[in-house]
């Protein structure tokens, strides 16, 4: 059947019909500016070494890192994220590796800095589970988290990477009460331009495994981490834990992982005016690099799970993809 007439009035089609309207209509856009490089770190001289469960993924060690961090000043990524391996014989229960001004990411802040100075951000965890031999954020006794002995080694912690020239503080540890804390601590030994930018949605998560890998804490980790972790089954949590952190300091917030929580980035943005960032973490790195066929996968598909995240409210994303995607973007569509 031929339908004649003017049916129906309005055509939502008409703003698609070309490349030029569709664009003039866009509501929203990816950009290089929203994008965040995780970087791991090896101890040793002239190595990259693979990650097996992130393919296209490497550990440098520290005087690998210029070669890094020119092609992400060449694309103008903003900021990079500072992650270790650190070597099991250098491991205790108390992570004392972290206090130690010698360690992998404060030898990589030094040299970064030295090198850049402001060219590019730096960003440093701020959690013990690189350090711990239990593979846990905190200090664990008789199997239990302690909260707030934790929190006393995390300002530690977060006031030497501010020493070495760290320009975002990222605790990502989950304990109550150290936003506070930590931005008390820094204010009083005059970092107070330091930046925190507050795990405070971080969720107990099965997309995990591939970055504690990369990291060195699987085969470590006793237990799981869902007394500290928030429970991947609620959302009003979330904004409490937000609303705390940002009372008690916090610059900007995360929300971890990314593309299974995309309703609480959109919630978070709703409700507090506040840069939210995302995280898309190592297990949704590695399926899409592992579950689509090699001969179909391009740029497209990436970008749309990054967008995906710039519809929900994210202000900027961590993503593993940032060096790969950020020359393509200028010709994307």
């Amino acid at each position: 059947m031929i339908i004649t007439g003017k049916y129906p009035n309005l055509r939502l089609r008409r703003n698609r019909k070309n490349d030029w309207s569709r664009r003039l209509v866009q509501e929203n856009n990816l950009s290089v500016n929203d994008l965040i490089l995780p970087i791991f770190l090896i101890d040793g001289k002239n190595k990259k070494e693979s990650i097996k469960s992130m393919p296209g993924v490497f550990r440098y060690s520290i005087d690998k890192i210029p070669t890094i961090v020119d092609k992400a000043i060449k694309f103008k990524i903003p900021m990079i994220a500072l992650f270790p391996y650190t070597n099991k014989s250098i491991k205790n229960n108390l992570g004392l590796e972290a206090l130690n001004e010698n360690n992998l990411v404060c030898r990589a802040i030094r040299l970064i800095k030295k090198k850049y100075r402001n060219k590019i951000g730096i960003m440093c965890d701020v959690a013990l589970d690189p350090y711990t031999s239990h593979g846990h954020d905190g200090l664990l006794k008789k199997g239990k988290i302690l909260n707030d002995e934790t929190v006393e080694i995390l300002i530690n912690q977060s006031l030497l990477q501010a020493e070495m020239g760290c320009d975002v503080i990222a605790p990502s540890d989950m304990m109550d009460g150290r936003i506070g804390k930590i931005r008390k601590a820094l204010d009083k030994k005059n970092f107070d331009e330091v930046q925190i930018l507050s795990y405070a949605s971080k969720y107990a998560s099965s997309f995990y495994g591939p970055f504690r890998e990369a990291i060195g804490s699987y085969k470590t980790l006793k237990g799981d981490k869902k007394t500290y972790q928030m429970d991947f089954r609620n959302s009003s949590e979330a904004l409490r834990e937000v609303a705390l952190d940002i009372k008690e300091g916090a610059d900007i917030v995360m929300v971890k992982p990314g593309l299974p929580y995309l309703d609480i980035i959109k919630s978070i943005k709703e409700n507090f005016k506040i840069p939210v960032f995302a995280y898309q973490v190592s297990g949704e790195y590695s399926m899409i690099k592992n579950s689509i066929n090699k001969k179909i996968i391009n740029e497209n598909i990436i970008i749309e799970t990054l967008i995906g995240f710039k519809r929900a409210g994210a202000s900027a994303i961590v993503t593993y993809f940032a060096d790969e995607i950020a020359k393509d973007l200028k010709n994307y569509k």
